[in-house]
């Protein structure tokens, strides 16, 4: 479906139909810590978890309405709220009789609510780039049912309960849902407050590690993966607490939607789905439910791993999204006559690449021999890591040329700069480094890589790998320092230049530790005592004005 270059949102989900914390270091799991642990504010444990529980309910008045929230003093701006009403209901649910289970994502507006969300928090600086915590929007996790009820005056029960997080945790919040939903909605408040407060006592999430969960008399096993861990599925690793009572129920993934179930109607367009999603190009996404919807853009959103999402996406909307321009009108194509259409995709977009025929053969070979659900999804999601990982590795390589040598790097002078990226520079080197080498697709590969850097996903991953890389550079001119000879430095230096020594060397342990620079303990050990090393030998003093007592 054709979208205005630049629309919001740049991939989303509608239903069809007439309308109707970072975990604070005291409840972080033990690690090698730089900073002294402070008491954990209240809710700490909750809040590393989820932001707020949401009840929405049926007004007749006032239609959607935010009925509660829990914790009660968790503070949503009345743009937040609304869209929260809006979004957890079904745009048409006259069909929706049941339950039903869907997802949104909203932009935060008004100040952050809690220091543990900046871009250096340690969950942020272990996770994968794709489940790192969201700085600026919210994820909103429905369950929603809709029931007769000849006691209530539309003669329908209708209400959703919602989780508000900022982690992308989809699976996890799903099964989270089912089953606290349906006893919520038996028991209402006090078995809301009774949950709330078992997520009180969990473990923070932290990458690397296999938690148990407890809630209502289940324990669910999830394993969080870290950002050394292969992008599939990670195994679940040795948990501390053995035989647990009751047997805990295993998640094989937090997030993993299953791929091959949500693309499945789509197959055959998957190379075309896969490049105008590297591409960041508008799309939107029409389906008969939220259910659907979501589970389509998030599965889409997927298709990108390692790299991350770097464009705006929503799940879910409706009619009265504020996000979406008003001038933006979606053009219907003349293929696209009823609502009813067979699914497919409808785009004046031309692949760059061939289809990859092989793949097809085997998915269409397991659709016949009936082969397991997660194993069609295992194949098709190595497919999409395979191709990424082809399409990146050129980039990752030109990129790590750019480094500064370490021998380059001394002690007593500003670390060298990374050199810039020059794409024509790198477009030249696909000739003998390209993805050819690990990829059997033929096609305009130069092509396609010229319209990637226009796109928000190259310059997510630029920044992130530049990022990096100058963190690196940072620990090497650490660990230089180190090695040097201070003593012989110290010789023939005026008290001024010793103190601005000494100043820089705290500044520079500081953004260690701030920064979670990879650098080692010891190396920052023999930098404080280099510091002490040097202080010792100035006046008493200027001691006493670097070393406070």
């Amino acid at each position: 479906m054709d979208v205005p270059a630049g629309a919001e949102p740049r991939l989303a989900g509608c239903s069809l139909g007439p309308p109707t914390p970072e975990p604070d270091p005291a409840v972080s799991p033990p690690s090698s810590s730089r900073a002294a642990r402070t008491p954990a504010p209240p809710w700490a444990r909750f809040s590393a978890w989820l932001e707020c529980v949401c009840v929405v309910t049926f007004d007749l008045e006032l239609g959607q309405a935010l009925e509660l929230v829990y914790p009660s003093d968790f503070r949503l701006t009345d743009k937040e709220k609304s869209s929260i009403c809006y979004l957890s209901f079904p745009d048409s649910h006259s069909g929706c009789l049941g339950d039903t289970q869907f997802s949104f994502r909203i932009r935060q507006s008004g100040a952050p609510r809690s220091p543990w969300h900046s871009e250096n928090s340690p969950y942020n600086s272990r996770a994968p780039v794709w489940l790192q915590r969201e700085s600026a929007h919210y994820f909103g996790y429905v369950y929603f049912r809709q029931v007769k009820d000849s006691s209530v005056q539309r003669g329908y029960f209708q209400k959703s309960l919602v989780l508000v997080s900022r982690l992308p945790f989809v699976r996890l919040f799903q099964a989270l849902l089912r089953l606290v939903a349906p006893e919520f909605f038996d028991k209402l408040t006090p078995c809301l407050e009774a949950v709330c407060n078992e997520i009180d006592q969990w473990p923070a999430p932290w990458p690397g590690r296999t938690l148990n969960l407890p809630v209502m008399g289940v324990v669910l096993q999830v394993h969080i993966p870290i950002r050394v861990d292969q992008p599939e599925a990670s195994p679940l690793r040795q948990c501390s607490h053995e035989n647990l009572l009751p047997a805990p129920v295993i998640l094989a993934s937090i997030h993993e939607l299953d791929l091959f179930r949500c693309l499945q109607p789509l197959l055959t367009l998957m190379q075309t789905l896969w490049e105008l999603m590297l591409l960041g190009e508008p799309l939107v996404i029409l389906a008969p439910s939220p259910a659907l919807s979501s589970e389509m853009v998030l599965a889409l959103t997927s298709c990108l791993r390692p790299l991350k999402f770097c464009c705006d996406y929503r799940p879910y909307f409706t009619i009265h999204d504020r996000d979406l321009p008003k001038q933006v009108k979606l053009k219907k194509p003349s293929r696209l006559k009823t609502l009813d259409t067979k699914p497919g995709l409808y785009t004046a977009y031309r692949a760059h690449l061939h289809r990859d025929k092989v793949l097809l053969k085997r998915l269409l070979k397991g659709m016949q021999k009936q082969r397991p659900l997660d194993v069609q999804s295992a194949l098709l999601r190595r497919h999409l890591l395979e191709l990424t990982q082809s399409f990146i590795f050129p980039l990752e390589h030109y990129m790590t040329s750019l480094m500064p040598l370490q021998r380059s790097i001394t002690p007593w002078k500003m670390p060298p700069k990374i050199r810039p990226f020059r794409q024509d520079d790198f477009l030249r080197s696909l000739e003998r480094g390209g993805p050819q080498l690990t990829c059997l697709l033929q096609g305009d590969w130069l092509g396609l890589y010229r319209r990637f850097f226009k796109s928000p996903h190259f310059d997510g991953w630029y920044r992130q790998r530049h990022k990096e890389m100058a963190r690196k550079l940072e620990a090497l001119h650490l660990e230089a320092i180190c090695e040097a000879d201070i003593q012989a430095w110290r010789k023939g230096r005026s008290e001024v230049e010793v103190v601005d020594l000494v100043l820089k060397l705290r500044e520079k342990l500081v953004r260690a530790q701030v920064h979670q620079l990879p650098v080692k303990e010891e190396t920052l050990r023999r930098v404080q005592l280099y510091m002490q090393t040097i202080t010792s030998s100035l006046p008493k003093d200027l001691q006493g004005l670097l070393c406070p007592p």
